[in-house]
């Protein structure tokens, strides 16, 4: 028997066919080299619907052909259809290892460069939290070469990012100890508010990224947090951005996947350690 419930195709603000969904998830693929799945339909309508009110356009015809020639609104929609969902110190494990068998083993050697990369910053809860770890295990970070490159394709998550000011609920279950030293109290548009404590601001470089174009950084990169990134790309996607990244790291170097998320018939330049935790071969 048929659920009786609502119909999304009847009861949209905008006709959505199948056309505009197949013109919009083939435009995404090569901006941002994110997959769409058939799944994905009603997410599709209900971030770009708002885009479509904004701009007084009536139809998603229209809103594809605007999108054919301004690159701003193409940015728009990158921002719309990417998915930021994100937590200071997310996957502890991860964290630990960093402290316990990178930074840790590098306490005495004061004149090493260390350069790590957390590819898809989103709102900046990531790079803060390796610079939180980085403070934690060696106590002499500011006097160190240390740099940690932040980057994100949606520039509105970005700028969120570079402003370090997170709501009470943002560092809900931090240790206080952690949250009094490396935070500070303030405001933000009247209500409270923690800002990130500017010697942990100094070691992040907040940059814009498309991981889909040519990685313009230089290595070698001691430890890459790409997480929650290629759960959205296809096979091939994959393996053609592990092929760019293997080259900014050195034989031992780290990497770190989302929680579900695997090298599994994409790469053979890393050996698994475990928890989605990977070392260059």
């Amino acid at each position: 028997m048929n659920n009786p419930g609502i119909n999304p195709a009847r009861d949209r603000e905008f006709a959505f066919d199948e056309a505009d969904f197949a013109a919009l998830r083939k435009l995404v693929k090569e901006i941002t080299g994110i997959a769409l799945s058939e799944q994905k339909r009603e997410l599709v309508y209900g971030r770009l619907s708002g885009r479509l009110r904004t701009l007084g356009v009536s139809t998603f015809r229209e809103y594809r052909d605007l999108l054919a020639r301004d690159t701003v609104e193409q940015a728009h929609l990158t921002n719309a259809i990417t998915t930021n969902l994100t937590s200071f110190f997310r996957e502890k494990h991860h964290f630990d290892h960093l402290r316990d068998h990178v930074l840790r083993p590098l306490a005495g050697q004061a004149d090493r460069r260390i350069r790590i990369w957390s590819a898809g910053c989103s709102t900046g809860e990531e790079p803060y939290s390796i610079a939180t770890t980085i403070a934690e295990a060696l106590p002499d970070f500011a006097r160190r070469d240390i740099r940690i490159l932040a980057t994100d394709l949606d520039s509105d998550v970005l700028a969120r990012a570079q402003a370090g000011i997170y709501a009470p609920d943002r560092v809900q279950g931090m240790a206080s100890d952690r949250l009094s030293k490396f935070f500070r109290e303030t405001t933000d548009r009247g209500k409270q508010a923690w800002s990130v404590a500017p010697a942990l601001r100094s070691l992040i470089s907040f940059k814009q990224l498309n991981l889909m174009h040519p990685l313009p950084m230089h290595g070698p990169l001691d430890v890459i947090f790409c997480r929650n990134v290629i759960i959205y790309f296809d096979k091939d996607t994959q393996r053609d951005l592990f092929s760019r990244v293997r080259a900014l790291q050195r034989p031992g170097d780290l990497l770190c996947l989302g929680h579900s998320e695997s090298l599994f018939r994409v790469s053979e330049d890393y050996t698994s350690l475990g928890r989605t935790m990977y070392r260059r071969n």
